[in-house]
């Protein structure tokens, strides 16, 4: 039985990322619906088509693609959500402020009183309590 499968899948996608998560994503409409959240069991069952229909498709360039543009957008919100966790954990030493005239961010240590902050990039200087 297992060389069937794998003769029938030979030359096809496959699973991958993207069918991950949709998977995924799938399976907690499927719990929520069990908690009586209407029509939302339908919509796990809506999301299932994709994963299967990328998992048999034999347009694997496309398939690939699909799950390129999925990749990088997933690691764009990783990257955000990342810088976002480090900027929190810098509160307790560092202030945060804008440049007034270009918005660059600017770190400077906390409790130094009121100090005179120059930006970096454009070279304004303005006054701030730390």
């Amino acid at each position: 039985m297992r060389e069937k499968m794998m003769r029938f899948m030979q030359g096809r996608y496959g699973y991958d990322r993207l069918g991950q998560r949709l998977t995924v994503l799938a399976l907690v409409c499927m719990v929520l619906s069990l908690f009586g959240v209407p029509f939302i069991s339908l919509a796990g069952l809506i999301l299932l088509i994709p994963v299967y229909y990328r998992m048999m498709s034999r347009q694997i360039s496309k398939r690939a693609a699909e799950n390129q543009k999925y990749l990088q957008l997933e690691w764009k919100i990783r990257a955000k959500l990342q810088k976002k966790k480090q900027e929190l954990s810098q509160r307790k030493t560092h202030r945060i402020f804008r440049c007034p005239n270009c918005r660059q961010k600017i770190r400077v240590p906390k409790n130094k009183g009121k100090i005179a902050i120059s930006c970096r990039k454009c070279g304004a200087e303005f006054i701030r309590k730390t």
